[in-house]
């Protein structure tokens, strides 16, 4: 009795209803939803989404939805997660005027130009097309096409965030410088899945360069002073950084050392 129980409640969850939405959100009328949460429920029927005409944020990842046309009619949701779904076809996303952040990581988005219905979306500040941290992607956005950024901050001229990563405004420049740094140091400590040896490295500029001519000046003199105490701070910074990479490195390198047993 039970498992027949069991499975008409899993029956009633492939399908969104009314039964099932005002259950969850504890109101009467669909209307009145602004926040609705249907994580993980094996929905693969929007069913009567459409009605909630009102909501603002929608969470329907970790289902097998395909179809997206119910959502049409959501002209004031602002933020929809359909992450780990099984979605090719954005067009019904195409009327919902207000939306701000659209997470699609995990889905079967077969190419670039699927996302084209989206530009006419010009409230839409932050995409997701992949997710490193759950190893969610898109046949068009994979690792292999990583130029695929490039055409798709080219195609969202407002887009402020993509993929999780700031891409313009505050902090944007030094995200995208650590993580140029970032890139070079990995090629550079890597050849072919191996751990590079290098020599000591040297510094990248002569110990007098950090050297200040003094002025007669008492508030520049106080000014030269706050700034050495800066770059005094930068100096043991360094040399921790490169106490924790040297460390690292000799790990590593510990790792790759084939085990050897005693006879």
């Amino acid at each position: 009795m039970d498992s027949k129980r069991d499975k008409d409640q899993d029956a009633e969850f492939e399908k969104i209803t009314p039964v099932l939405l005002k259950s969850r959100t504890g109101e009467f009328d669909l209307e009145s939803i602004l926040f609705l949460k249907l994580r993980g429920l094996g929905i693969h029927d929007l069913g009567c989404i459409g009605e909630c005409i009102n909501v603002e944020r929608l969470d329907l990842s970790g289902n097998n939805i395909a179809n997206l046309a119910p959502l049409a009619s959501l002209r004031l949701l602002s933020v929809l997660s359909l992450s780990a779904n099984r979605i090719s076809n954005l067009e019904p996303l195409r009327s919902c005027d207000s939306l701000q952040n659209l997470n699609m990581a995990g889905n079967i988005i077969p190419s670039i130009e699927s996302l084209h219905c989206l530009q006419s979306l010009r409230k839409l500040e932050n995409i997701r097309l992949k997710d490193n941290t759950y190893n969610y992607t898109n046949p068009a956005f994979s690792v292999r096409n990583a130029s695929y950024r490039t055409i798709v901050l080219e195609m969202f001229p407002n887009l402020k965030v993509l993929d999780g990563e700031r891409v313009v405004g505050r902090g944007s420049d030094l995200y995208q410088l650590c993580k140029d740094i970032d890139d070079t140091i990995k090629a550079g400590l890597y050849k072919n899945g191996q751990l590079i040896e290098h020599p000591d490295c040297k510094p990248w500029v002569e110990d007098s360069y950090w050297e200040i001519k003094r002025s007669n000046s008492a508030i520049i003199e106080e000014a030269y002073k706050q700034f050495n105490d800066v770059l005094h701070e930068c100096r043991l910074l360094n040399n921790r950084a490169i106490h924790v990479i040297s460390q690292t490195e000799r790990s590593m390198s510990l790792k790759k050392q084939p085990k050897q047993y005693a006879i």
